[in-house]
């Protein structure tokens, strides 16, 4: 139902928009007949055109645009700020033009030019200003930020006016800002969609005081290790680790250095749990960068289990963004998606149908230096199972 009001919302926002739309190639599209009767009511399946190794950035937006929590809060908004008069162009409205373009488009197929969003990116982010190959992970750390520090400017101006009333700050942010954000941390739709708590415990072994601390996270960098799973890595991650020696705890309660027992637990599971495996690994000795072929299953459900202080909570691989090439430097990006039960990939402007077992490929290699294949998994995005957390 709320999909379908804020379907209503964007229609009624939407004038004009068509005229600035760019897409390529006429009839029945390949992917149509693929899909045949099974094409999804009201979806649509657009790439992305390339403007020069921007697959970095192609192959996110279609990850975040098939994450539909997401989708749908920023449809929201896009109908709202489109209706605002003084409304300024930011990357958030340029990306939230950017997926009204998608799912208002009359065919449901083709190819868009996200132009306006790159040119957006550049301008706002030096790094992603030349044509050289870019980090995907490094682009997803300064969307969601950027995103975040717009709704909050947007909150403080609306507050900072004498004329605006509590209902304006509500209408202004179009459902991104929570209830009460003047009195509390301001919650967005990326806080919403992606935000877990991380509680980081310290035990002193002389004592048994236990030391918590809570820090927010958007995404978990995980260390990956050979012939491994995504399960045991995340294990490695929130494994305890001894601290002694050099490496002890200050202990308030002894007054003194202790040695301890130091952990991280998810105290509260993120909606949509993203998770960087880190392929890309500096070594002193080369002085440089290298890519980790490394072997890592991971699974289409995952069980966080121990890990989380809510033990029976549950996850569904929906994206993934895979890192093609041998190297840091040099190489592309794709998405594999899943949308509505069929898994699609999206290599910039180009999307097929693809199969479940594809995601094999995307593993890794069991030998470092075996050659072959390239294709590895980078960027997993994981949703909650049984409504949001």
């Amino acid at each position: 139902a709320a999909a379908g009001s804020g379907l209503r919302s964007l229609s009624s926002a939407a004038s004009g928009l068509w005229d600035r739309l760019s897409v390529l190639g006429a009839g029945v599209s390949k992917l149509e007949k693929a899909l045949g009767d099974h094409f999804p009511e009201g979806e649509r399946y657009f790439g992305l055109e390339n403007f020069g190794n921007t697959c970095y950035c192609n192959s996110v937006l279609q990850a975040l645009y098939h994450c539909i929590p997401f989708r749908e809060q920023l449809l929201e908004y896009y109908a709202t700020y489109k209706n605002t008069e003084d409304s300024e162009d930011n990357l958030l409205t340029c990306l939230a033009d950017l997926f009204a373009q998608i799912t208002l488009a009359k065919k449901r197929t083709g190819v868009l030019a996200p132009k306006r969003f790159v040119q957006r990116v550049r301008k706002q982010n030096e790094l992603f200003r030349s044509y050289m190959h870019q980090d995907a992970h490094e682009f997803w750390n300064f969307l969601v930020n950027d995103i975040i520090d717009i709704l909050e400017e947007d909150c403080r101006t609306a507050n900072s006016s004498p004329e605006t009333t509590p209902e304006e700050v509500s209408n202004r942010a179009a459902n991104a800002l929570a209830n009460g954000a003047r009195e509390r941390p301001l919650v967005t739709l990326v806080h919403r969609t992606f935000q877990g708590i991380l509680t980081n415990e310290t035990k002193c072994l002389m004592c048994d005081t236990i030391t918590a601390k809570d820090e927010t996270f958007f995404d978990l960098s995980i260390d990956v290790e050979q012939n491994s799973s995504l399960t045991s890595c995340l294990k490695s991650f929130f494994s305890t680790e001894i601290l002694n020696g050099e490496d002890k705890f200050f202990c308030d309660k002894c007054s003194s250095l202790q040695e301890a027992h130091k952990r991280m637990k998810i105290k509260k599971a993120p909606h949509v749990l993203v998770i960087h495996l880190k392929r890309f690994k500096y070594v002193e000795q080369l002085s440089r960068h290298k890519k980790l072929s490394y072997r890592v299953v991971y699974p289409l459900e995952l069980k966080l289990g121990s890990m989380s202080e809510d033990a029976d909570c549950e996850y569904s691989l929906f994206a993934v963004v895979v890192h093609v090439g041998s190297s840091p430097n040099h190489g592309h990006y794709v998405s594999q998606i899943k949308s509505h039960g069929n898994w699609l990939s999206f290599d910039d402007d180009t999307v097929q149908i693809s199969e479940e077992s594809t995601l094999q490929t995307f593993y890794g290699s069991s030998r470092e230096h075996c050659g072959g294949n390239t294709d590895h998994g980078y960027i997993l995005f994981y949703e909650r199972l049984g409504g949001k957390s």
